[in-house]
């Protein structure tokens, strides 16, 4: 459920990688409740926001605010205990250790391991509960991203942020995956979503930005988004 509240806010933030502008003064938005999905081709600075919104990489400049901390300089690990957890392109589960350990390293910052929020994740992610004794690294890559998924939200997020949960899954995996954010957001999750599949992202999501060489060209509802014919040209396939 949305409402106008605003989760995160960030106002003109730069990160530089050296001398190297990655991101040049972007603002943006999140509301409690909703999915916001950021879009934009490779080299964008979709992955660099992420990572400079979670902590693991300082701004040069701006302000991130999340559920009204300044988190602008904070590291990493004070950031997920305030209540957001980063599920990192690639997946970067810990191959040597069960699905289900995988799953209670990310209650790492919760006093008491939560069985119901385990039992919740194995309702919306069956393949995990079928797999819990099995060693992560000897997953398909799909079931790899429902742990990276399952273990992101152990921890209670009131934010979760997706880089790239679709890269390199079968159709039909692609799915299942957007299923369970789906899931995920209807239990009242709040959603910040990077993604190159733009259809199916923009069908998830509320509201939308594109980012385009380290700054916002477009933002807007997901319906706006999704009709306008220069999104639909560059994102979506579709030639006018």
């Amino acid at each position: 459920m949305v409402n106008n509240e605003i989760l995160l806010d960030i106002k003109d933030l730069h990160v530089s990688y050296g001398a190297i502008a990655a991101i040049k003064g972007i603002s943006l938005q999140v509301r409690r409740g909703e999915v916001v999905t950021i879009l934009g081709a490779n080299g964008a600075g979709k992955t660099t926001t992420l990572q400079t919104i979670s902590g693991l990489l300082k701004a040069k400049s701006g302000h991130i605010v999340f559920d009204k901390n300044d988190i602008t300089k904070c590291e990493a690990h004070d950031i997920v205990s305030l209540g957001m957890s980063h599920s990192p392109e690639g997946r970067r589960v810990f191959g040597i250790l069960t699905v289900e350990e995988n799953l209670m390293m990310g209650a790492y910052t919760l006093k008491d391991h939560d069985k119901e929020t385990l039992e919740w994740i194995y309702d919306i992610l069956p393949r995990l509960k079928e797999r819990r004794k099995q060693l992560a690294g000897t997953l398909s890559g799909g079931e790899q991203q429902m742990l990276a998924i399952g273990r992101a939200i152990m921890s209670k997020p009131k934010l979760l942020i997706l880089d790239e949960p679709s890269l390199g899954l079968a159709p039909i995996l692609i799915k299942g995956i957007f299923k369970a954010v789906k899931e995920i957001a209807q239990s009242g999750v709040t959603v910040l979503l990077v993604e190159q599949n733009a259809k199916a992202a923009l069908k998830l999501a509320d509201r939308a930005y594109v980012l385009e060489v380290g700054k916002i060209t477009h933002e807007g509802t997901a319906e706006e988004l999704l009709n306008s014919e220069t999104i639909q040209e560059a994102y979506l396939g579709k030639k006018h």
